[in-house]
This record gives structure tokens, sequence and C-alpha cells, in this order.
């Protein structure tokens, strides 16, 4: 894959994250994300699932889970400067490409009218497979169908004229866990609240205290690849510009 080429921060005024699950964004992006907004950048997301097929507790009411990942997102949101929150309330283990999803992000994509949108990647890494689940690349894929050519198609899906929302061109996709990285962003100096955005979903770790030395060997592992100095940390993702 081509070396990335993003546009530079100081150029973006709004990016979009959709993901499958609650916490898919934390492990991905959260620190990225984190800088991004410090340097004032509008950053929202956008939850194809609630999560509701995650957990550990065998006695919790399962009926439970939507509010409380919805809670649990919410909170880690606010660890790394983001308020704007969309939920698709689509199935967890279920999801597929469907035009109907397409739609549904389509709308929230031509709402929020971001330069940069970030999502899962819609390839299968076959040296991550916890990462490559099906939900997450299917949210992939329908978020890509979205960036191009939906999105800026004033034709596709007219239905969402008639709702106001006028076709709109994002320049930039980005995609987590993608099995060539071709952009590493540095967040050292955000570290912290990725971890605490990713412990912020209670119901999903059974082995908290030793969750932030995991991550960190992550991002260490992501800084070595990128070549940035030792100690630095990273998080990597393969960015596709239009046009």
């Amino acid at each position: 894959m081509p070396a990335g080429n993003p546009r530079p921060d100081e150029e973006i005024e709004r990016v979009l994250v959709v993901v499958a699950h609650p916490d898919d964004v934390d492990f991905g992006a959260a620190g990225t994300i984190a800088g991004w907004t410090r340097a004032g950048i509008e950053v929202s997301y956008c939850l194809v699932t609630d999560g509701q097929a995650g957990g550990f507790e065998p006695d919790r009411d399962r009926a439970e889970m939507p509010a409380v990942r919805r809670a649990e997102q919410s909170t880690a949101a606010g660890h790394v400067g983001v308020k704007d929150l969309h939920f698709l309330g689509y199935q967890d283990g279920q999801v597929e490409p469907t035009l109907d999803l397409i739609r549904d992000i389509v709308r929230v994509v031509r709402k929020v009218r971001p330069q940069r949108l970030v999502t899962s990647s819609p390839e299968r890494n076959w040296a991550r497979m916890p990462a490559s689940h099906p939900d997450h690349m299917a949210a992939g894929e329908a978020t890509t169908r979205a960036f191009f050519p939906a999105v800026g198609n004033p034709y596709a899906f007219p239905e969402l004229i008639s709702e106001g929302l006028e076709a709109w061109t994002v320049g930039e996709l980005w995609l987590q866990a993608h099995p060539e990285q071709n952009h590493y962003v540095d967040i050292t100096d955000t570290f912290d609240a990725k971890v605490k955005a990713i412990l912020s979903h209670v119901s999903q770790h059974p082995d908290p205290d030793n969750m932030p030395d995991r991550i960190r060997a992550w991002n260490g592992q992501n800084a070595a690849q990128a070549g940035f100095p030792e100690g630095h940390l990273a998080e990597g993702f393969a960015v596709i510009r239009l046009g």
C-alpha cells in the first residue's frame, strides 16, 4: 500500500468515527482522537450496535446491556474530548453491509459533514483475528461504501435529500486494524487518556489491572514499526485520500 498522505490536522475541522461496537474506537484510535480534540478538531462517533452480545458476567440481565454499553461509551468518549455520539441500534453479532446500513451511515456523515472518516478495516487481518471480528469488517465495508460513492452522490438515497441532507465529499478514509498500515500517529502524550477511555468499558474487562500494560505493549510495537524514538507509543492506520 502506498504511504499514507493525510491532510495536515490544521486543515481538518470535523472527524466522524464509525465502528461496530462500543470500545472499538477506543482500542483503535482513542489516543489519536484525544490529540485531535486537544487541537480543536470536532470528533463525532457513530456506533452501529450497542454491543449487547459483549461482556463476561453470566448473571447480568442481558436486557440491560444496550443501556450499559451506551453509557460506558459516552463516558469513554468524554475522556478524549468527544461529546457527539450517534447510536444506530443494530444487533451485535449480526452486522452486514446492507443498503439500509449504508444509508444510515450516509445519513450521519451528511449530518456531521466531516473532512475525515475513521472506521474499521473491511479486510481480515489474519495476524490479528480478534480485531477482524465479522461486525468490524461489515461496519468497515458499509462505511467504505458510504465514503465512496454514496455520501457524495446526490442521487444515492434520494430520501436523504428530502430530509435536508445534501451530498457531501469526505476527503479521507482512515482504517483501523488494516493488514497494511501506512500512517502512524504518536500518542505518547495522550496514552493516559486512551487507557481511561478503554477502562471506562467496565462490563468488558475481567482483568482491568493488566489492561494498561497490554495496551502499552501494542502501541509500543506500532511506534517501533513507525520508527519513532524508543519509549514512544503509536496508533497505526491505513489512510486513503479521495482524489
